[in-house]
């Protein structure tokens, strides 16, 4: 307390210019229309200014709640999409039924991404849940945007992915135009582009044409975006196109991704096992 006294008795002569440079500056706004509008405005403009500030603080501090809650309003808009295109096909004919248990049979499990490579001629992605949160190898994932890849192994609480920039790693896809189905798979090149083949040099193929999942597939809910197509090429000596797609999935900015489970995939795969058995 001492010490506040003291402070205010060595300083007297300047707190009391101060205030009545206050005091003169308030009788001026007073008692003048033009100053007292350029006081207003200008406080006003600052004031705004200071709350957009503090509003841009306060946002970018709750931008990982903001990115969770869209990740999770995603995991259910994928479940309700994946649900309807099942329920309604749109290339199947009038008289067909789907089954209840077949429409629904995707489920989806959304994660973090820890890590992900886009350098590499095998690319992977790390996420945060594993077999605790009933993630399994040979699980599709995709992102919002589109397909990212499979799960190839888990631990408890993480899981490693196949990127689709990967190798080995092929999708079946569909050119929603055409409707030609053919597989896409990394050349190893531009982390940006994947090729799509198989695809006959007869069918018409148009640049900007998007590259979906096919109905062939039992990792993955038909209708997950794979990429757009970005040149179109043939040589005489081909029956094929030698087709370029820009990837869906940007890699390098992926924050969320979901796992995908189709649960009648091992009734699928116990059938088809035979099959596989008699052509090796």
């Amino acid at each position: 307390m001492f010490q506040l006294v003291e402070f205010f008795s060595r300083n007297r002569n300047f707190i009391l210019f101060v205030l009545l440079e206050v005091f003169s500056f308030w009788l001026i706004v007073q008692s003048n229309s033009y100053w007292s509008a350029t006081y207003f405005n200008t406080s006003n403009f600052y004031v705004a200014r200071a709350l957009s500030v503090s509003n841009s603080v306060r946002e970018y501090v709750h931008l990982r709640e903001i990115n969770e809650n869209l990740a999770q309003e995603n995991l259910k808009l994928n479940a309700l999409v994946s649900q309807l295109q099942e329920q309604n096909p749109t290339d199947a004919p009038a008289s067909y039924t789907p089954d209840s248990v077949f429409a629904n049979r995707f489920n989806f499990t959304v994660a973090k991404v820890i890590m992900t490579e886009t350098s590499r001629a095998n690319n992977y992605v790390t996420i945060d849940k594993g077999s605790a949160d009933g993630i399994r190898p040979g699980m599709g994932v995709i992102s919002a945007t589109g397909v990212v890849g499979k799960v190839r192994s888990c631990s408890e609480h993480f899981s490693l992915i196949t990127s689709i920039l990967h190798s080995q790693f092929m999708v079946s896809s569909r050119l929603v135009r055409s409707g030609e189905i053919g597989p896409a798979r990394w050349q190893g090149k531009d982390p940006g582009t994947i090729s799509l083949m198989d695809v006959s040099r007869y069918k018409k193929v148009e640049k900007g044409d998007t590259a979906v999942t096919s109905n062939y597939n039992a990792v993955f809910p038909p209708g997950i975006m794979v990429g757009t197509v970005k040149s179109v090429e043939v040589r005489s000596d081909q029956t094929f196109y030698d087709i370029e797609l820009n990837v869906a999935t940007d890699f390098r900015s992926l924050s969320y991704v979901y796992v995908v489970q189709n649960s009648l995939r091992p009734e699928q795969e116990k059938l088809t096992q035979p099959l596989e058995q008699e052509r090796q």
